[in-house]
């Protein structure tokens, strides 16, 4: 599938190459250096010229560069640059060009065992680096013992995982973090509102366990006549992408989310909604041109959030003109103050309860232009994170974990709503 595989620098050398199969030269990441990197107009991540097909991703100062003359499968393409960067920064802290120059030995060995044949095989660092290693030789009866261990987890179906794991106490963290979305009209009316979600685990479990997981999941719910009730409480999850250790089987069969998990922290799912968005905050904002030379302005925010729980680290950036010479504010909490640099007012609230609301008021001096311009008024924009607070509604029913010994595991769950692109228009 993939022909050739390149990692540039920003001046267009080539630091690694690796061709995989008969159908190009080495001489072809000369055209890719040409088109695309002295190139600046060139935007899109895929560019086809002639038969041949680049897919490159930028980090830190790397193009990584995947060439192919098949119909392949891009989304399976990009997947494996990325897998690749994670590979990288796993074993060198940060991939970069230093980083490239100083173990090209042992990353044309990572390329040999990651791809055969230009087809992506086995991924997973850890049980990657139980082969490939840059730490001391290993002596020869421990070198026969890992052979064992690494022929069972390149060929079983649990390569994310050993069955010699063992811990003194069993415990799993979930976290639950959800990005809100939001764009409001001048009006005070939703024009976007979504939550991109994701589920982080801690997995600190001995041997193999199998671990059920549960959600409020609309589907899952109204599927069991026993929680009809229930349904005004459940979340309609437009769609997920999950970890590869969950058997998807399962859950297109019953929405059971049942799972071996690896060892120590992962993504077990993503997941986005749009229906029935708790947004956390309501900013009212009254924005006044008098005349030419001055704005006023009086924001109120409210927090829509249980007064139990707490908001950290509120954030507003309230843009102001181009031409502002000066600005004079007040606020009922936290501190604001003139940014001159971004020609915004910047009001920072440490700690914000639920349901309380709190008010800035200011006045923009300007000075006179020569070339009258209308003021775009760009939108307010917010930052904030919330703990055990969902804008969905999603929670986490019941995680249980299995295993042969039947040994007792302890279990958190954690929730957090952050500020995704959280934009009020005034």
């Amino acid at each position: 599938m993939i022909s050739a595989f390149f990692i540039y620098n920003q001046k267009g050398e080539v630091l690694i190459s690796r061709l995989y199969r008969q159908d190009l030269k080495r001489s072809i990441a000369d055209i890719f250096r040409i088109q695309v990197i002295s190139n600046t107009d060139v935007r899109s991540p895929i560019i086809t010229l002639g038969s041949t097909s680049f897919f490159h991703v930028r980090h830190e100062n790397l193009y990584i560069v995947a060439l192919t003359k098949w119909n392949a499968n891009a989304a399976l393409i990009f997947e494996f640059c990325y897998r690749f960067i994670n590979i990288g920064r796993s074993y060198f802290g940060k991939l970069d060009e230093e980083a490239v120059k100083a173990n090209f030995v042992l990353i044309y060995e990572l390329l040999d065992e990651v791809l055969d044949f230009g087809y992506p095989q086995n991924s997973e660092t850890d049980t990657l680096k139980m082969y490939i290693t840059t730490e001391s030789v290993k002596s020869e009866r421990a070198m026969r013992e890992d052979s064992a261990k690494i022929t069972i987890q390149a060929t079983g179906a649990t390569s994310w995982r050993r069955s010699d794991v063992k811990y003194r106490k069993n415990e799993a963290f979930i976290d639950v973090i959800e990005s809100v979305n939001l764009l409001l009209s001048t009006q005070g009316n939703v024009l976007r509102a979504d939550v991109a979600g994701q589920i982080m685990m801690r997995a600190y479990l001995s041997g193999t366990p199998e671990c059920k997981f549960g959600l409020n999941d609309k589907v899952l719910l109204e599927k069991d006549p026993s929680n009809r009730r229930k349904s005004s409480n459940t979340v309609e999850i437009d769609d997920c992408q999950f970890h590869q250790c969950v058997k998807l089987g399962k859950f297109d069969s019953d929405r059971t989310i049942s799972f071996i998990p690896p060892d120590g922290e992962f993504e077990l799912m993503r997941y986005r909604t749009s229906d029935n968005i708790n947004l956390p905050f309501r900013v009212h904002p009254v924005v006044t041109e008098i005349g030419k030379s001055k704005i006023e302005y009086k924001i109120l925010i409210k927090a829509n959030f249980s007064s139990k729980l707490n908001a950290n680290n509120v954030v507003l950036t309230i843009p102001t003109p181009l031409n502002t010479a000066g600005v004079t504010c007040s606020v009922s909490a936290g501190k604001a103050k003139y940014v001159p640099a971004d020609n915004s007012i910047v009001w920072k609230i440490q700690r914000f309860q639920g349901q309380s609301e709190f008010m800035l008021t200011g006045e923009a001096n300007l000075t006179a232009m020569t070339h009258k311009k209308a003021w775009s008024r760009p939108p307010i924009s917010m930052d904030f994170q919330v703990l055990m607070f969902t804008s969905s509604g999603l929670l986490v029913r019941f995680l249980k974990v299995f295993e042969k010994s039947n040994y007792q595991s302890v279990k958190w769950v954690r929730y957090m709503t952050k500020a995704g692109n959280y934009q009020i228009r005034f």
